[in-house]
């Protein structure tokens, strides 16, 4: 059986999962900020991320693995940003929020990757990075060393035409 019949019909590309975990937490900020309770934020993250695993595509597993840190970092960036709007030091009142939000935020930020690497992981992480490396491997042309002054073949020029312009159109004649 496909994983398509597995998991149902829905399947996100990385894109779609990372904004479904960005839009996941900053619906939890929002909730923090109009209710109060400070595990809101986190509980949307996590929430998000057991949502955008659990429907992304296989191949793009590997995106997904690395980016709930940074998805963290920017949705905290911004709710923080627009809090300090109204304040009296707007840069003071960011940095100080960021500071404390992305403290309190830090067990459901590790809590949050780690159940994203051990989903995606049994969904086949594994041999995505097996795949990456072969990719690796045979897609790069091997490094051909520059010859040293003074050795022979020193001097390799750059293909013909490749400093001269183009032209384009026919030549004007002059009157």
């Amino acid at each position: 059986m496909n994983e398509r019949g597995r998991g149902g019909g829905v399947r996100l590309t990385a894109r779609g999962a990372v904004v479904s975990v960005l839009a996941f937490t900053l619906l939890g900020c929002l909730l923090q900020a109009l209710f109060g309770p400070p595990a809101l934020t986190g509980a949307a993250f996590v929430a998000g991320c057991a949502v955008a695993v659990a429907l992304v595509n296989r191949r793009d597993l590997l995106t997904l693995v690395v980016s709930p840190p940074l998805v963290f970092f920017a949705a905290t960036l911004l709710a923080e940003a627009v809090r300090s709007l109204g304040s009296a030091s707007p840069l003071r009142t960011l940095g100080l929020g960021l500071f404390t939000t992305l403290s309190a935020g830090a067990p459901w930020l590790f809590g949050g990757s780690l159940l994203v690497l051990a989903v995606a992981w049994r969904r086949g992480l594994a041999g995505c990075v097996r795949e990456l490396r072969e990719e690796l491997r045979a897609g790069g042309p091997a490094a051909v060393p520059r010859p040293r002054r003074g050795e022979a073949g020193a001097f390799a020029p750059e293909p013909e035409g490749y400093f001269e312009p183009k032209v384009y159109g026919t030549p004007r004649e002059d009157a």
